[in-house]
């Protein structure tokens, strides 16, 4: 089978390549920008301009049995954009859909969308976790261009006849990870005592390991064929339960003060910072119950094996 990758120099990209290459169940292209990125050794490169309408995909889908699409414009903290709705559609709509209608024209028979827990929603009543056939509620740009990304290829299936896959990850962590989660981390390695140790809500992470297990049996099962499923590590942490956690992975101590959520909500809040405390104090649960009904998918490394795998690379990396 003959598998095109998107995004193979991003974070879920880099990390499906290295796996199925090791598999060495596909025959794998790689969509590439430039020729910077290294690729292992059994990895066709094509190159292309970038996700967009005028992109053409033709060589690369070319006598592609399947796509696995995770190139998109990702969410920003803080956008500048003049419009980032209207970027965010340019890229993660028009881009996505320029890509499927010529896997369609190529005879390519599946194509797997990356998208994200935020065509879902932001946030879940603890206990209540959102399901992958909730009714969507995608709040920011990001979240709404995924959502309207996701119905175009539905339409796109249904029309054609190439079936479609759809995961939505929640935040995914792992080695190289960036953003919030490497925060963290440099704050539990430097020891900064941190006011999240009174945290009890309960939200799902997936690593990296295990998204890119589930993207590989959604390439070949056919119960996967027009579906959507919620991607998770089958295990929810609070905020001071991930923080606690972490430390132990790295071998140092986990420095936390016993803050009540609603203090730190409040003083977010106060200091227009309210998302932020939204991530820290709220609940977001999925459940993967669907994944493993369908599927017999279960995630295949628990969640402190990742952690400690995840620990390892960055605590090597301040070293090199």
């Amino acid at each position: 089978m003959k598998v095109l990758v998107t995004g193979a120099s991003g974070f879920v990209g880099s990390a499906f390549l290295a796996r199925a290459a090791i598999e060495n169940r596909f025959s794998l292209r790689a969509a590439l920008r430039s020729d910077v990125q290294v690729l292992p050794p059994s990895v066709v490169p094509v190159f292309v301009e970038g996700l967009s309408a005028t992109a053409d995909w033709r060589e690369g889908v070319k006598e592609c049995d399947a796509v696995v699409h995770t190139a998109a414009r990702v969410h920003v903290m803080h956008d500048t954009s003049y419009d980032p709705l209207t970027e965010f559609r340019r890229v993660n709509v028009e881009g996505s859909l320029k890509l499927a209608r010529q896997a369609v024209e190529s005879g390519v028979k599946r194509f797997i969308y990356i998208s994200s827990i935020k065509v879902n929603g932001e946030e879940t009543v603890l206990g209540k976790p959102f399901t992958a056939d909730d009714p969507p509620a995608a709040v920011d740009p990001y979240g709404i261009s995924k959502r309207e990304a996701e119905e175009g290829l539905k339409q796109l299936a249904t029309d054609t006849g190439m079936e479609v896959v759809i995961i939505r990850p929640p935040l995914v962590y792992g080695p190289g990870v960036k953003a919030n989660f490497l925060s963290m981390m440099r704050w539990l390695n430097k020891g900064v005592p941190l006011p999240l140790g009174a945290i009890n809500n309960q939200r799902s992470l997936v690593a990296m390991d295990n998204l890119v297990d589930l993207i590989v049996t959604c390439i070949d099962n056919p119960a996967a064929a027009n579906q959507t499923f919620l991607a998770g590590d089958g295990e929810d942490l609070s905020t001071s339960q991930l923080l606690r956690r972490m430390a132990a992975a790295m071998g140092k101590p986990a420095r936390l003060l016993p803050v009540p959520a609603w203090m730190l909500e409040a003083g977010a809040s106060l200091l227009g910072r309210r998302a932020v405390a939204l991530r820290l104090c709220g609940s977001l649960q999925v459940d993967i119950t669907k994944a493993h009904r369908l599927l017999n998918w279960i995630p295949p490394v628990s969640v402190d094996e990742a952690l400690r795998k995840t620990a390892r690379h960055f605590l090597e990396a301040q070293f090199r």
